[in-house]
């Protein structure tokens, strides 16, 4: 708890990889101009790293899929209950959600019962599927710092305040592309499995399938498959092992932006690492396969043209997109196979993937996110 009784207090949950680099960076720019603010949460290890005291680690809620919320259902209500423990007995200042929205929403809830008041950073897509959600939102979310440049209207629109803060990928400055450079050769194919074990699990062996394929019609190919924090090493070598001597492969786990800096192309789950291929301009074709079950709940929800983020923005099929049963690996090999025959079609993909990175704004998301939070405590404080 705070080390002093006067001490803010921010409750933060992130439940999965990407919202733990996000709300690291959003905690790191908050105390940057507030230091003695005490964070506590829902995170992992980068979260705790930048100082937040975690109570529930965020890989024991993480899942994918509707059906697969079943395996994690005790953790999720242990988590859920640790959360609402910690509302009732510190009443922080203000809790800030990143994502997660099944969980998230609920959590908004309590602490609006609570007089708490609630920063959503990172949107639900409401936009794509669920979006009777909104009414949720307008009644227990205070403001929604959105990443995307319609979110923003799209909130508006709907009753609820909204400010796009930019896409919180940008604030990184390493791998930025130059797009005018078509320099890089077609040597090195980047595989990108998703940072949740359910992705891969579902996913990484049409990937290495594919890989097998394109090596066959490319001889020489290098694929690197990009490890996440959040994957146990052993488990993606066991996945690995029957390929290795087809083709050249390794598994690395450098930064994304590392890996893609090397990358002409790239098979990539759906997903935030879209965003980074794309701000990389590193041609892909996105991928995704998640249970029958799931697939079928989903796709009778689903409200937009395409599933990929980067096409999403762009409003029109830049990359392809290979889902569910047309996620197979002679697919997947013909489409990365036909960019790298075609120079003229891989630098129209990247001048595309151009456009897509000016649509995401600029740099200073985590900033701008916290002058949105630090006005909620504040407006807090002078209802007191």
């Amino acid at each position: 708890m705070p080390d002093t009784p006067t001490a803010k207090c921010v409750l933060i949950i992130a439940g999965e990889t990407s919202g733990d680099h996000h709300g690291a960076l959003l905690v790191s720019a908050m105390k940057q101009k507030r230091p003695d603010i005490f964070f506590c949460g829902i995170g992992g290890p980068e979260m705790r790293a930048a100082g937040v005291r975690i109570i529930v680690d965020a890989e024991k809620l993480s899942v994918v899929g509707i059906t697969e919320v079943a395996s994690k259902l005790p953790s999720v209500l242990a988590g859920a209950a640790a959360v609402k423990r910690v509302i009732d007995a510190i009443h922080p200042d203000l809790v800030i959600l990143l994502d997660f929205p099944d969980f998230n929403l609920r959590m908004a809830a309590y602490a609006k019962k609570r007089g708490v008041r609630v920063l959503y950073y990172i949107s639900p897509q409401i936009w794509a599927w669920r979006s009777g959600r909104i009414e949720t939102i307008r009644k227990v979310v205070d403001h929604m710092a959105v990443i995307l440049p319609f979110e923003q209207e799209y909130y508006e629109k709907r009753g609820v305040a909204a400010t796009f803060v930019g896409h919180p990928l940008l604030d990184q400055g390493e791998g930025l592309a130059d797009f005018g450079d078509d320099s890089r050769k077609p040597g090195i194919i980047g595989i990108l499995p998703g940072s949740r074990l359910g992705e891969v699990e579902k996913n990484l062996h049409v990937m290495l399938a594919a890989a097998s394929l394109i090596n066959r019609r490319h001889p020489g190919v290098k694929f690197l498959v990009s490890a996440a924090p959040s994957i146990d090493r052993d488990r993606l070598s066991g996945f690995m092992r029957p390929y290795e001597s087809i083709c050249d492969i390794s598994i690395d786990t450098r930064n994304i932006r590392e890996i893609l800096g090397e990358c002409t192309t790239a098979i990539a789950v759906s997903g935030t690492v879209t965003l980074d291929a794309a701000i990389c301009g590193v041609p892909m074709v996105i991928v995704y396969r998640i249970s029958p079950i799931s697939y079928m709940l989903g796709k009778s929800l689903i409200r937009v043209d395409h599933i990929g983020l980067v096409n999403i923005i762009a409003g029109k099929r830049v990359v392809p997109e290979l889902i569910q049963n047309e996620a197979t690996p002679l697919r997947i090999a013909d489409e990365i196979s036909s960019m790298i025959d075609d120079p003229a079609r891989l630098s129209a993909i990247r001048a595309k993937l151009s456009g897509v990175r000016k649509k995401m704004g600029g740099p200073g998301a985590s900033t701008t996110t916290a002058k949105i939070a630090f006005s909620l405590m504040d407006e807090k404080n002078k209802g007191r």
